[in-house]
């Protein structure tokens, strides 16, 4: 089935649902992670091309390694798996090309149920129909699957030295809404100045004001929020559970009882 970077549920907006949408605008998360982490107007430059540009011109340069820049870096495996790997890396050199410091950036999404295949091409046709499909968004899993991996990195990344600002999380707006509810609110997740236990979300969504027919909506910032791996792993831990014995009143109402 083709791909789509954007879902419209039903009852609510669009939400963006593949990575490569997030990566728009010629990857302004990038440029948004390092001017927060690094200050603003440092020039990004894939790997190792990042230290021949610091040499030529004397100046500081953010090396990028990822997917289509610099790479991804070759990190030891825990247990026979890649656990410790993330999505971006980028590394702040100085004018003489030696490293000072680095951030990490984790990328999600969303991941897709169902079957869209009948909308897309009804989209893309010369009429430009809307049809409905099967699709959905599967909101629970990201939940489950991407909190412990933002607990486990965060702690890996604070025992790096040069890791002075901590681990970027980047998502769309919409599924950062989702987590931050499944924590039970931003008042459990208190604002922090960026230090090596640091988390920063940042949540990106279409920026509607810019819109222009026929054209690539851009993306804009929404959320640019720093708090702490603890107080991340405190709300996750600290999970509000229903009433007691709903498993057995499930069954016994599924027994007829």
């Amino acid at each position: 089935m083709s791909g789509a970077c954007t879902i419209k549920p039903v009852t609510s907006g669009p939400v963006i649902c593949c990575p490569i949408r997030l990566y728009a605008d010629d990857y302004r998360i990038l440029r948004d992670v390092a001017d927060k982490a690094f200050g603003a107007g440092i020039s990004l430059s894939p790997g190792r091309k990042a230290v021949d540009k610091a040499r030529e011109t004397g100046l500081p340069t953010v090396a990028v390694f990822g997917k289509r820049w610099g790479g991804e870096l070759r990190l030891p495996q825990k247990d026979g798996t890649g656990a410790y790997f993330v999505d971006w890396m980028l590394a702040l050199l100085d004018g003489n090309g030696e490293l000072v410091e680095f951030v990490a950036i984790e990328v999600q999404t969303i991941d897709t149920t169902g079957n869209y295949r009948n909308s897309r091409t009804a989209l893309l046709s010369a009429t430009r129909d809307v049809v409905k499909s099967t699709v959905g968004l599967n909101w629970e899993n990201v939940s489950k699957r991407i909190l412990p991996q933002l607990v486990f990195k965060g702690q890996l990344l604070q025992r790096e030295p040069l890791c002075k600002k901590g681990l970027f999380f980047v998502c769309p707006s919409p599924v950062y809404e989702r987590i931050i509810r499944r924590l039970g609110g931003e008042s459990v997740l208190p604002s922090y100045a960026l230090q090596p236990p640091s988390i920063t979300f940042m949540a990106y969504d279409h920026d509607e004001a810019e819109f222009v027919d026929g054209e690539i909506v851009p993306i804009e910032l929404k959320t640019d929020h720093s708090t702490t791996i603890y107080k991340l792993q405190e709300a996750f831990n600290n999970v509000t559970l229903s009433t007691e014995n709903v498993y057995r009143d499930a069954i016994l109402t599924a027994l007829g009882s």
